[in-house]
């Protein structure tokens, strides 16, 4: 049996609801925390999350 664990949120540390075994790759993860109610994209490889900063979107002028 693979070892399961609870992807914890980069912002305020609690867990969230995605569970997601060793092997478990994940890229442009959109990851939603039930308790601060922020929403980060993450890369997940081998347990190790990191967040992804994009700029945000810019308004066009004409």
């Amino acid at each position: 049996m693979e070892k399961q664990s609870w992807v914890l949120c980069p912002t305020c540390n609690s867990k969230t609801r995605i569970k997601v075994r060793e092997d478990t790759e994940l890229l442009r993860f959109p990851l939603f925390c039930p308790k601060c109610r922020h929403e980060n994209l993450i890369n997940l490889k081998h347990g190790i999350i990191t967040v992804i900063k994009e700029p945000d979107a810019k308004t066009q002028t004409q």
